[in-house]
This record gives structure tokens, sequence and C-alpha cells, in this order.
């Protein structure tokens, strides 16, 4: 069985490159100057210095293989040129208002998602609700809490 695509904007594919080369040229081979000199101190069975740099490698090297995976499942998605941009779609920036208050929100992959800074995931219930959606449409949003109703103000 294939596994899923997992959308991404350019900018979260940028983002998530970055972190593999740094991770495979910087940080990796800084952990192992850090084990070899932790062994270089002797015995290794009750080194605390060697125990912290085998655990950080061990986080380390399960984040670059987590970052490969990713790459290879990735589907970049760009807004489109000559298209309709006013359906909200991922990569699309959306200005809603949910009762009285105004928000905007960009919608991305899962894997680049940080509500704290507006960037929801398209898997989230208000990214979901609001994909297909145009400027001028009262959306329902199902929450946990209970059905919220959104205005789609602007999308972008």
């Amino acid at each position: 069985m294939a596994r899923e695509r997992i959308p991404i904007t350019r900018e979260g594919l940028e983002a998530l490159r970055q972190e593999y080369e740094y991770l495979v040229k910087h940080r990796r081979p800084e952990i192992a100057r850090v084990i070899q000199e932790a062994r270089e101190h002797g015995d290794i069975r009750e080194n605390a210095a060697y125990d912290a740099a085998k655990h950080d490698q061990a986080f380390i090297e399960g984040r670059i293989r987590e970052i490969e995976e990713l790459l290879k499942r990735v589907e970049l998605i760009e807004q489109p040129t000559d298209g309709d941009r006013s359906v909200v779609r991922v990569g699309s920036t959306v200005t809603i208002e949910i009762d009285g208050e105004i928000e905007t929100y960009t919608i991305v992959g899962a894997i680049e998602a940080k509500p704290s800074a507006g960037r929801i995931s398209n898997e989230s219930p208000v990214g979901r609700a609001l994909l297909g959606h145009r400027a001028g449409e009262i959306v329902p949003i199902e929450t946990p809490n209970g059905t919220l109703m959104a205005r789609i103000i602007e999308v972008q």
C-alpha cells in the first residue's frame, strides 16, 4: 500500500531541507566528536557525558531518518498562477470572522502547522472546514466544543 502524500508549502519544504542539512553537516559530526572525547575519559559505563551524548545522538539520528522519510512523501503545494485563487486550499491565507472576532490563518500541511503563528493544518477542524470554500461563504466548523459558524472574509 502506497503511503499517503504529505502536502507542504515551498516555505515548509525549505525549512525541512535546512533542518536536515544542519543535522547532517553540523549536529551529527559534533555529537560524534563529543562521544569520542567522552570515550577518551576512561570507563564509559559510568560516564554521564558519554551517556548524554549517546542519548543526543539517538535523538538526532531519529530526526534525520524522520526527515528523510518525510522528504520522500511530501507533495509541494503551489498557489495557481493562472487559475482560481479565490478557493481555499493548502497554501491559502484566509481571513475569517467567528462571533465578531477576525482571525487570519494560513492553511498548511500538518507537518508545518504552528497555530500560535497563524499556520493551521489542513487536517485541523478549522482548516478542514475551510478547504474548498470562497470569500463570502459561511462555513460550519465542527469542534470538540460544538459547531462554530465562520464567515470567510478574504482568501489570498
